[in-house]
């Protein structure tokens, strides 16, 4: 049962070195990320209706086994990283015009140079799988030491180191409440949410360091600022990238970091989207949305179990559990293409938020709520 338990979260840690090694062999392999995205959804939608409680012994004691868990965290570090610079090596053939043939390496057979479309390929790959790094980031940003760092790497490779401050210190604090960017409200699609909470918690970071710097008199341009600092750590990949294919490069890496932030978004998005919070209250299990079917649970570490790590932030994924919030009853993959279409989302999320605000919300919450409906009434008329 132990070694069940800790392997079953080995899935994207596998599937991004079979993405990686599909890019290194070419050809449609270059594609093999984008396709297992798609038999993941099927897999995620056929497997809704299985929900499973944390795993523990008789003496309640969870079976996760932390320093294989966090050497696993630490070890998708040099994958993701490994990861873009197989895909700048296909840029660089690609620039370089290389011809198109089958060689050898370590025994290996693959093809060298690569066309447009498995660029393509390549580049769609690599992005959903550093996209998905965010399951990481998130999860080591929660750690007050070597872990803190690690996250803010593995958000770097995305351009959004500042997501491990904002996270921790504004999301976690503000959440429901209209000071936390990365809630969305009701009636926000999840194109535009990804660009206000993006820029929102970027902003967070710019003035926390602005403040905190000003106590202590020091200058706000100087690496003593962790949001300069964050974003100097993307530095390495944008050099990278221009060095592999000058403009097409850039184009790439835009590629990657537009699709990995709007993946890292889409889970903001589906974890609190139209829940309120009063000000000042405390945050329960009710002011986040459950998604913990089965597939959903192993592949995104518990990422689901929204209500009870809102509740227990520093509480490790293997031991968070269903604590009886509100929950969609379908899991992440599903939810996700909902949420491409923004009125077969709203259509679909409706019905459970009218069950939030009949079920779970104060009455202060539902004055708040309705304030934002009457908003959102004037604002499309207005339009």
């Amino acid at each position: 049962m132990k070694l069940y338990v800790n392997l079953r979260y080995l899935i994207v840690p596998i599937s991004s070195l079979i993405t990686l090694f599909g890019i290194f062999l070419g050809g449609i392999y270059a594609w093999i990320g984008v396709i297992l995205f798609g038999i993941y959804t099927i897999i995620d939608t056929v497997t809704k209706d299985i929900h499973l409680r944390a795993e523990t012994d008789d003496d309640g004691n969870s079976f996760g086994i932390k320093q294989f868990q966090y050497l696993v965290m630490y070890f998708m570090l040099p994958v993701f990283i490994t990861l873009q610079l197989a895909l700048a090596w296909r840029i660089f053939q690609y620039v370089d015009s290389s011809i198109i043939e089958s060689a050898y390496f370590a025994g290996f057979a693959y093809e060298s140079g690569i066309n447009t479309t498995n660029l393509i390929g390549a580049s769609l790959s690599a992005a959903l799988w550093a996209g998905l790094g965010i399951i990481y980031g998130h999860e080591l940003s929660h750690n007050k030491k070597e872990g803190f760092l690690v996250s803010r790497l593995i958000m770097a490779l995305s351009g959004a180191s500042h997501f491990t401050y904002a996270h921790v210190y504004n999301h976690h604090l503000d959440l429901g409440h209209q000071d936390d960017p990365a809630t969305a409200p009701r009636g926000r699609n999840v194109y535009w949410h990804t660009w206000l909470s993006h820029i929102g918690q970027s902003k967070f970071s710019f003035d926390m360091e602005k403040k905190k710097l000003g106590k202590q008199n020091k200058s706000f341009l100087s690496f003593d600022n962790r949001w300069i600092l964050g974003y100097v750590y993307s530095l390495p990949s944008i050099i990278l990238f221009v060095w592999a294919g000058g403009l097409i490069g850039l184009l790439a890496l835009a590629a990657v970091w537009v699709i990995a932030n709007f993946l890292l978004e889409a889970l903001n998005f589906m974890g609190h989207y139209g829940l309120i919070r009063e000000e000042g209250k405390p945050v329960e299990h009710r002011h986040s949305w459950d998604n913990d079917s089965v597939f959903t649970s192993w592949f995104f570490i518990e990422i689901g179990r929204q209500c009870d790590h809102h509740v227990r932030g520093e509480t490790y994924f293997w031991e968070l559990d269903d604590v009886g919030g509100p929950n969609y009853g379908i899991g992440y993959f599903s939810l996700f293409v909902l949420t491409l279409v923004p009125p077969l989302f709203r259509s679909y999320v409706k019905k459970h938020l009218d069950n939030w605000d009949q079920n779970y919300a104060t009455d202060a919450e539902k004055v708040i709520a309705k304030q934002f409906e009457n908003k959102n009434l004037i604002a499309q008329v207005a339009s």
